[in-house]
């Protein structure tokens, strides 16, 4: 067994797909650190593959949101007591280091170009990486979750943890009227 894994996004929410990603890094090693990527609005950058994850609509919540959210969600699942979560500035690679050790074996599902960047970028720095093929037929968009969440149609409850739900409901309450659109 793999003593340290990594799992690195921005999770604007976290949503099932994540959780699933969470248990095959799980059963792969002993430990796993959940590195949210945009941690902070300095830590957004133009990304060629991936435009929109700068925008202020694509990150309505913030890093402490987003860890209140993780950790029910772990909690609920089970594995809390497996997991770290630190902030992850992927602009910032020369201080990866400082949050995510060398040794750890990050664990990237790859929808598209974005992911498969991510990964190059991370092997590139001296980490080990696991490439999984993620079938985009069956992709969770986490877009989509905070489009039904500002919508409030309830289409998004099924998609996220149970525990996240009256976190994510009270949350959309709180938000500043122009992180809604």
């Amino acid at each position: 067994m793999i003593p340290l894994g990594c799992v690195t996004g921005r999770f604007q929410p976290i949503h099932q797909q994540h959780l699933g990603l969470f248990d095959i890094a799980l059963e792969a090693c002993t430990h796993l650190i959940i590195a949210v990527t945009n941690p902070d609005t300095e830590a957004r950058h133009r990304e060629p593959g991936s435009a929109h994850r700068r925008t202020a609509s694509a990150n309505p919540f913030s890093y402490f949101e987003r860890a209140r959210l993780i950790t029910a969600a772990l909690r609920e699942h089970g594995v809390a007591e497996r997991c770290t979560l630190v902030p992850f500035d992927l602009a910032r690679k020369n201080i990866w280091p400082q949050y995510v050790p060398l040794n750890a074996r990050h664990f990237v599902r790859a929808y598209g170009e974005w992911e498969r960047e991510k990964a190059r970028r991370l092997e590139h720095a001296g980490y080990a990486v696991t490439l999984l093929e993620g079938d985009a037929a069956n992709r969770v968009s986490a877009s989509e979750i905070r489009a039904s969440l500002r919508a409030g149609d309830g289409a998004w409850q099924a998609l996220v943890p149970a525990a996240t739900r009256p976190v994510l409901e009270q949350m959309m309450v709180e938000l500043p009227m122009d992180a809604r659109s």
